[in-house]
């Protein structure tokens, strides 16, 4: 029986950085360097990561907005349809289009369909589940949950090349910079 030759690939550059305003310093960096596929891996939220990243505003809010609107749009569709076609009944000698009888279902349609917009939005926008990342390759990678802060470059990007990615990142003052490579058969 023969065993098949495995070789490895590079997936992933990684460098560690010791405090908050180093791991600033770094994203900038790197974003100023014109690197798409990349993160910052933190132990906790970074005040100001965001701008350093060159990140923009979320269109999770709008997601959530317009399911909202949906949710209230098909409550009153529902109701109007219902009380005038369906079920044409005077209860109470209310009309069938009142709108305050109306209040509590729109109100729970737009809450159920915000929630699913939320968190359905939220997975679509974040690609999840990611259930593995070429960083878990690393040995030093599980500091990152207690006082260490990283910088992972991915091979994807368009700009990545061994040599120049390395002296980018040995010259944001990493304390260790990793090139994580994977198993390939």
């Amino acid at each position: 029986m023969s065993e098949q030759a495995v070789s490895k690939r590079p997936v992933v550059y990684l460098a560690e950085f010791d405090s908050p305003d180093a791991i600033i310093h770094a994203a900038e960096g790197v974003r100023d360097a014109g690197y798409e596929k990349w993160d910052v891996h933190t132990p906790y939220p970074v005040h100001g990561m965001d701008a350093a990243m060159g990140l923009t505003d979320s269109g999770l809010g709008w997601i959530v907005l317009l399911c909202g609107l949906t949710g209230v749009t098909a409550a009153v569709t529902m109701i109007q349809w219902m009380n005038g076609y369906d079920y044409p009944l005077v209860i109470g000698g209310k009309p069938p289009d009142a709108i305050p009888s109306m209040v509590p279902i729109m109100f729970e349609l737009m809450v159920l369909l915000s929630a699913f917009g939320a968190v359905f939005g939220m997975f679509g926008l974040n690609e999840l589940p990611k259930h593995h990342h070429p960083v878990f390759y690393s040995d030093r990678f599980e500091a990152f949950s207690h006082d260490k802060f990283f910088v992972s470059i991915e091979v994807e990007d368009k700009k990545f090349d061994t040599q120049k990615t390395k002296e980018l990142l040995e010259g944001l003052h990493s304390t260790h910079v990793e090139l994580v490579e994977e198993e390939v058969s």
